[in-house]
């Protein structure tokens, strides 16, 4: 009888799905380097290599940093330490904001200072929404985010009108400024950010400072869908909810 339940138990732990695998640095800086072939070439334990041979850390040695510190202070490790999660929108766990911990020099060093020239020099004009709204909008051209979003931009167009009007007028993409809560560059300021209609909209700090952050979303899951296939996170996937808002972060979707 032993044998028999023992047999049966095995059996029904065959049937449960595999538990998640907790990546290792070593995996998560081999999906950051397949996700921008053009700007790097290799890491090590410690280091990445961009393409004109610059080496910079990948992680400050400082474990155990606390929600505010890494949303202000985070390494390249740091910035891929919670998985972006697949499929429907629900509503994230406390502090749960996979992408919003950016590290400031990355991003810097991928596509410019906004406040010099450097992040100007590689902006190109696209038509967004050409059949919709037909408005030129400035983005960057580095790694393929302009022509990222005219794709976005025609498979949006493609959708019943009810679902696209989400997505224009936008409410913008380059913008040199700071994240309200953090001090650190948007992504926004490297014009690799689109902001989509602000009427139907949600933004956690819109529901006003309490313990608990009562979640809202009205982007219809369609457009989230062609975003996140072309490379795009969407903020309505954090617990700091922003649901206008999409950057460019392939080494989140890359699986």
């Amino acid at each position: 009888m032993a044998a028999r339940g023992t047999a049966c138990i095995v059996a029904l732990l065959a049937l449960l799905p595999p538990l998640a695998h907790a990546e290792s640095n070593s995996e998560l800086l081999d999906r950051l380097v397949r996700a921008y072939p053009d700007a790097l070439s290799a890491h090590d334990d410690t280091t990445i290599t961009w393409r004109d041979g610059t080496v910079m850390p990948v992680d400050d040695g400082v474990s155990g940093k606390p929600f505010d510190q890494l949303l202000r202070n985070a390494s390249i490790l740091d910035q891929m330490r919670q998985p972006y999660p697949s499929g429907p929108a629900a509503a994230p766990a406390p502090d749960v904001d996979p992408g919003r911990f950016r590290n400031e020099a990355f991003f810097k060093k991928m596509y410019g200072d906004c406040h010099t020239a450097e992040v100007r020099r590689n902006l190109v004009t696209i038509t967004w929404l050409p059949r919709s709204w037909g408005k030129p909008v400035q983005v960057t051209r580095v790694n393929g985010v302009a022509e990222r979003l005219k794709q976005i931009s025609a498979e949006i167009d493609a959708l019943d009108p009810a679902l696209r009007a989400a997505a224009f007028p936008i409410a913008g993409v380059l913008s040199c400024r700071a994240v309200a809560d953090t001090g650190r560059m948007s992504m926004h300021g490297y014009a690799a950010a689109i902001d989509l209609n602000l009427k139907v909209s949600d933004y956690w700090l819109w529901a006003g400072k309490s313990k608990t952050i009562p979640y809202k979303n009205r982007m219809p899951r369609e457009i989230v869908d062609i975003f996140e296939r072309h490379g795009f996170i969407w903020g309505g996937k954090w617990y700091h909810y922003d649901t206008m808002h999409f950057e460019y972060r392939p080494e989140l979707l890359e699986k």
